[in-house]
């Protein structure tokens, strides 16, 4: 019996270079999934899974910003998080080229290039979060402390 070998992503292969603790959950889903559903079907709290969103400021500087899955980015809080007059979503058709990554597998880890991350200050009530893992059904389970310790990530209020 042959098994399959795991293809690791780039955010999985930046973690295991880091050699920093993390944890990989698997699940059979397709990109029509949203964010709540993951959550449900991971057996975890809505507040506890974050979804990651690429922006674009009046700069035109990115800027990445992670918030819990149930729960909306406010662009005015953004973009005074990050400095600019205005920020506004990439369009998911540009995505792929900006990160290497598609609309329900992006990952703050392991992008073409980094940009300034933002995360919801919520994530500092949790011993651990959740958050994509670079592919559609994949997700990355690990303290914030050690997601810190790998990227430049500001916990700030995100949220409407």
């Amino acid at each position: 019996m042959s098994r399959k070998k795991e293809t690791k992503t780039n955010a999985m292969r930046i973690l295991d270079a880091a050699g920093v603790g993390h944890q990989i959950h698997v699940f059979e889903a397709d990109g029509t999934m949203t964010g709540v559903e993951i959550a449900q079907m991971l057996g975890e709290e809505p507040e506890h899974v974050f979804k990651t969103l690429v922006t674009i400021g009046k700069s035109k500087e990115h800027y990445v910003f992670m918030v819990p899955v149930a729960e909306e980015l406010d662009l005015k809080k953004a973009a005074k998080a990050a400095g600019e007059k205005s920020i506004e979503m990439v369009k998911s058709r540009e995505l792929f080229d900006l990160t290497g990554y598609v609309h329900g597998g992006c990952s703050p880890l392991g992008m073409k290039k980094f940009f300034t991350t933002f995360i919801d200050e919520t994530c500092i009530l949790f011993d651990t979060i959740l958050f994509s893992g670079g592919r559609i059904g994949t997700q990355i389970e690990m303290s914030f402390d050690d997601l810190a310790s790998v990227i430049d990530i500001t916990p700030v209020d995100l949220v409407v």
